[in-house]
């Protein structure tokens, strides 16, 4: 075997005994020794050990004393967000096509990764002989796009300067965001209308409108928006497209008294 194959072997090897680890923490409702967790994974203590420490580093899993360990916070955040991310989907798509229907324009979900937006679903028949598509899968700064406003305002005064301080605030057409004052005047805008808008800032020629998309705890955790070229984008959508985002809300858990 070259060497290669041999570390791409060894490699699939560790990935098999770290899974059995967490499979042994997963079904224990308490802390598990070093001893226990070794002889129920079947592995050699001292290879459970190095395996487990690494899993601590990355907060995989949580080092309760000495010698026993737990799950860690981590897989809650990555549980919670395969979760949202799931159900917010299923969930959107069917109200997605209603919203389309009533329009005829695209229709788009995404959610926030870091300082981007990235589309997750989207709905658009394609009939218009002018049509706008956002592929799934592509992705775009916070302050250009509706949705992402939407997040940014969530992160609060301290967050929104640590943005602009960290991106820069890139413009893209001459109608983009480039200052913090602009941006900081904008999100007060849509912290009292409860909407964004994209008004040509991501791309000259196109308009968007989005709301936000709150799970069981109340957390943002996607954003519905329209998108149109400019001129058949209209003012009474932005209700519409609040309503949909609201009722996809309610059916993910959201029983807030906002909306």
């Amino acid at each position: 075997m070259s060497g290669a194959g041999k570390e791409s072997k060894n490699s699939i090897q560790v990935i098999k005994r770290m899974m059995k680890l967490l499979d042994v923490l997963a079904q224990s409702p308490n802390a598990v020794s070093l001893k226990v967790l070794a002889a129920s994974a079947e592995l050699h203590p001292s290879t459970a050990h190095r395996i487990l420490t690494a899993l601590v580093n990355d907060n995989m899993v949580e080092r309760v004393d000495q010698g026993s360990y737990r799950l860690g916070m981590r897989l809650l955040e990555l549980g919670n967000l395969v979760k949202s991310r799931i159900s917010v989907r299923e969930q959107a798509l069917p109200l997605m096509r209603e919203l389309h229907a009533l329009t005829n324009e695209a229709v788009n979900l995404s959610v926030r990764r870091g300082d981007e937006i990235v589309y997750i679903e989207r709905s658009s028949s394609g009939r218009q002989l002018m049509r706008v598509v956002n592929i799934i899968g592509d992705h775009a700064p916070l302050h250009i796009t509706a949705v992402g406003k939407l997040f940014l305002l969530e992160d609060g005064p301290e967050g929104i300067r640590a943005y602009a301080e960290r991106t820069g605030l890139p413009t893209f057409t001459k109608n983009s965001i480039g200052t913090l004052e602009a941006l900081e005047r904008e999100l007060e805008e849509v912290r009292r209308q409860q909407v964004a808008y994209d008004n040509e800032e991501a791309e000259l020629g196109v308009r968007c409108i989005g709301a936000g998309i709150r799970d069981d705890t109340g957390a943002l955790v996607a954003g519905l928006s329209i998108s149109a070229p400019a001129e058949r984008l209209k003012p009474e959508w932005a209700a519409l497209v609040k309503d949909t985002a609201d009722r996809i809300s309610r059916a993910i858990g959201y029983r807030g008294t906002q909306i």
